[in-house]
């Protein structure tokens, strides 16, 4: 028996309704705004949402760093990676160069959170 369930991946950052609308952008879903400090998306994570707090001391992960890490990242996967990808920077995102793998391609949201886009 499981102690308890996800409820949501928070992500820190300058300006929580500008990366929640990113997320929807990308994600699709209903963005809830009404509280700046806790913006939160749900975006089909069944019971879990995205959510967004502000942070003001906030300092992306460097990425890619052999000697960091990415503390987390989401892979969201597409039906095609060149119209995903053509999307994305559209909507702020930047590729990462060279960080493209079989089935893998590395971007960074607008705040510099590491995510990839995956094929299957």
């Amino acid at each position: 028996m499981a102690i308890g369930f996800v409820n949501a991946v928070v992500l820190d950052c300058p300006d929580t309704v500008a990366l929640g609308e990113f997320y929807q952008r990308v994600l699709g879903g209903e963005l809830k705004t009404d509280d700046p400090d806790w913006v939160t998306l749900d975006c089909g994570l069944g019971r879990a949402h995205l959510a967004f707090q502000p942070s003001t001391d906030y300092a992306p992960p460097e990425f890619p760093d052999p000697h960091g890490s990415q503390q987390y990242h989401l892979d969201v996967q597409v039906t095609d990676f060149d119209a995903a990808q053509a999307q994305l920077i559209e909507a702020g995102a930047r590729p990462i160069e060279g960080q493209a793998f079989d089935g893998f391609r590395v971007f960074l949201d607008p705040v510099g959170h590491p995510f990839c886009i995956v094929h299957h």
